[in-house]
């Protein structure tokens, strides 16, 4: 029985466009002291040892990631907007199914390691 809720629950997290993920509380808000472009070509770097090429287009005063589910490359389950501040840039995550504690961590992970360094 519990097998066929997380099942379900997977399921259902899986059919957000763009546009529902963007409306979503953030799971994550950073600064960083990289620019967007920079910060941009870390994430994407560490994402790709768990995804498929994200989306990048610019967005506002950055750049705006939209990375793909694990298992498809045609639905997105996540953004990433990166904004230049002064100094740097302010990052903001939105997932979806953000919420769900059985999500994959990559990347939320690839966003934290992103922070700073390498």
């Amino acid at each position: 029985m519990k097998l066929a809720v997380v099942v379900l629950a997977l399921a259902m997290t899986g059919c957000a466009s763009v546009a529902d993920i963007e409306h979503t509380p953030a799971t994550m808000s950073v600064m960083s002291g990289k620019s967007p472009q920079a910060y941009a070509e870390c994430f994407v770097a560490k994402i790709a040892e768990s995804r498929k090429p994200p989306q990048i287009e610019p967005h506002r005063e950055g750049l705006r990631v939209i990375v793909p589910q694990k298992f498809s490359s045609g639905t997105p389950t996540a953004i990433v907007d990166i904004e230049k501040r002064s100094g740097g840039s302010s990052i903001k995550l939105f997932e979806s199914g953000g919420n769900n504690p059985l999500r994959p961590k990559d990347i939320q992970h690839a966003v934290t390691a992103c922070i700073s360094g390498d």
